[in-house]
């Protein structure tokens, strides 16, 4: 019964278009089938990915400052501003992250030498073997969320959501007027 009701979960999504095609035929909701299905595979994603992250005392935002740091190598230290630039981090919730992580012994902020205004945001040795040992646990749960595709399935995969981030991008920037893609 268990894999019944799995699968009527995962046509979820098939169910919703028969629907609107016998309430409005006339419509064309094919980008249902790829944006729909998204959806609702990102909010089952975060789901496994919150859970994960939080069982080890983080905040998935937290979890995105520890990131940012570790990729930015030794000595593991970026400024605020950084940080908001590295991509998965938006610059309003930087300051209260960076609060919380130094109050957990996670980071230590650093002036920098040279100019007093510049501060630094630093791993600590405690920062360092947290984020290697949640970063492995968080990529073997992908790596079982990703276990029905094979490697070329999800070669295609990322291939393809790339080029849709970038047609959603080009959406966007056509709608506010701009017309080019970045």
């Amino acid at each position: 019964m268990a894999g019944k009701k799995a699968a009527a979960q995962r046509d979820a999504v098939a169910a919703i278009i028969d629907d609107w095609a016998r309430e409005r035929p006339e419509l064309d909701t094919s980008p249902l089938e790829v944006l729909a299905r998204l959806h609702r595979t990102f909010l089952r994603y975060q789901t496994g990915l919150t859970a994960a992250i939080e069982r080890h005392g983080l905040a998935v935002a937290g979890f995105d400052v520890l990131t940012a740091l570790r990729r930015a190598g030794k000595p593991y230290r970026l400024t605020a501003g950084q940080l908001a630039d590295s991509g998965l981090i938006s610059s309003a919730g930087v300051t209260l992250r960076i609060d919380r992580l130094e109050k957990d012994g996670l980071i230590v902020r650093e002036r920098d030498a040279d100019d007093r205004r510049v501060v630094y945001s630093r791993l600590t040795d405690a920062g360092l073997a947290k984020v290697d040992e949640v970063f492995a646990e968080h990529l073997d749960n992908e790596r079982r969320m990703l276990a029905e595709l094979s490697p070329a399935e999800r070669r295609q995969l990322a291939r393809l959501l790339s080029k849709l981030e970038r047609s959603i991008v080009y959406a966007a920037e056509a709608d506010a007027g701009d017309g080019s893609p970045e």
